[in-house]
């Protein structure tokens, strides 16, 4: 049985991927007094933060810089801000493998307002003897999204495969859907069920992290692990599973499987946008991207989630991968007075009521935290689906144990052999075979790397 997101305890692990793009406010770290050098991971978020910024330096007097880096850039930026004199305030860590590499520079944060003010299903990063090191800012969910004014022509048709959405609450009801849909795409006008599965090099993530997560979930389960570390080796108990809603995606999409390897996520994300496939697999931070489509058919209020049905234990009564993989963090190496400066804001930021309109309306998070209510959510539609889930005390949420796999170079292996399965060079039993095998080693350089 899954486990509750509300309820997950586990300390996990993810990835830090780390060019300067955008600077505001003054430098910080000078002899004028305390000041905030935030160093931001999403360019996406560069004029929100510099706007929160300026605001809060006007209210207080206390100056704030903001360096966002560029894209893909983040652990290279890091290291590169962190040997200045003047380092960041203010950073950000992804889970266990961010804390591995970061551990020296992490600030003991658990008396921070904003961790006490943490709502139970989100949990901090904490060091071996339970001091919390970094927190968890923003709730995310993903799953399969999809346009329901396609499916409601499906439905229309002639002996459709079943008769409503109902009726699609596990594994075999969406095979038989998707394959339907995918026999009858020129009577739907679509090109494929699902939009192209994409494999190029380093856009993988949403089959080696979130495809991925239900597998890992439930292995966790039944191998009753807590901690990062205890997780030396992977049996990958639940790999049919991830199998056969991967070879469904590969198999009943807009392109043939031995293209995907060339495909981007925003190829498919286009194709789903104008309405060339009825579902994709992402999370709630699609809508942005979907909604600035100049060419996006998809009405607000038509676009859905549902789980990633895979033939997982229960999987009726499961919904959908709800988390975080991004944590904040101080840092430790900088004066007392800019540590506290730091702690002020992220004080102001998310638990004053303007923060609480500036996190909600510019930064678009749905925060985790206990001065939040249901509808002080982003005013978008995936994100209120993912609070809807939040609040539901009937069915299960998965967490977001993807972030137990053992680091970014692991995922990136993973990856290149999804790509190789998809073109037919390699066989799934060597896809596996290569998983555990890769899983076992670059474990263990990670777990060294937090004792």
């Amino acid at each position: 049985m899954s486990t509750r997101v509300s309820k997950a305890r586990r300390v996990v692990a993810s990835v830090a991927t780390v060019m300067l793009a955008s600077i505001s406010m003054v430098a910080c770290g000078t002899d004028n007094g305390p000041s905030v050098y935030y160093l931001n991971f999403k360019p996406e978020q560069a004029q929100a933060f510099e706007t929160i910024a300026e605001e809060y330096t006007a209210e207080t007097g206390i100056p704030v810089k903001v360096v966002t880096a560029a894209s893909g850039s983040y652990m290279q930026t890091l290291k590169a801000e962190m040997a200045k004199s003047n380092a960041p305030t203010l950073f950000q860590i992804n889970g266990q493998e961010g804390y591995g590499i970061w551990k020296d520079y992490l600030a003991d944060i658990s008396e921070y307002e904003v961790v006490e003010a943490l709502n139970e299903d989100a949990q901090p990063i904490t060091a071996k003897d339970g001091t919390v090191r970094g927190f968890p800012f923003a709730m995310e969910g993903f799953g399969i999204l999809y346009n329901e004014e396609i499916f409601d022509r499906y439905f229309a048709l002639p002996n459709p495969a079943v008769a409503s959405m109902d009726e699609v609450n596990n594994f075999g009801a969406l095979k038989a859907v998707a394959e339907d849909m995918q026999a009858k795409k020129e009577e739907l006008g679509i090109d494929g069920a699902f939009a192209v599965t994409s494999l190029i090099a380093g856009e993988e993530w949403r089959w080696t992290n979130h495809l991925m997560n239900g597998a890992y979930h439930y292995e966790i389960e039944d191998r009753g692990i807590n901690e990062f570390q205890d997780m030396p080796t992977i049996d990958f108990t639940y790999g049919d599973n991830y199998k056969q809603l991967f070879d469904l995606y590969l198999q009943n999409s807009t392109t043939k499987p031995a293209l995907a390897a060339s495909r981007a996520t925003s190829d498919s994300m286009a194709e789903f946008a104008t309405g060339k496939a009825a579902m994709v697999q992402n999370g709630n931070w699609a809508w942005g991207q979907i909604a600035e489509d100049a060419s996006n058919v998809i009405k607000e209020d038509k676009i859905k989630f549902m789980p990633m049905y895979m033939g997982l234990p229960n999987e009726e009564e499961v919904g959908l991968n709800i988390g975080t993989e991004n944590y904040f963090a101080v840092n430790n190496k900088a004066s007392e007075e800019d540590q506290q400066a730091t702690r002020d804001f992220l004080t102001w930021l998310f638990l004053s009521e303007r923060g609480k309109e500036l996190v909600v309306d510019e930064l678009s998070f749905i925060a985790p935290f206990t001065n939040y209510s249901p509808e002080d959510v982003p005013d978008d539609p995936l994100a209120r689906q993912v609070q809807a889930a939040l609040s539901d005390t009937e069915t299960e949420s998965i967490p977001w144990d993807f972030q137990f796999s053992p680091n970014q170079q692991f995922r990136d292996l993973y990856g290149q052999n999804l790509a190789q399965y998809a073109i037919g060079n390699i066989t799934w039993d060597d896809v596996v075979a290569k998983l555990k095998e890769d899983w076992e080693y670059e474990m263990a350089n990670q777990i060294a790397l937090l004792d």
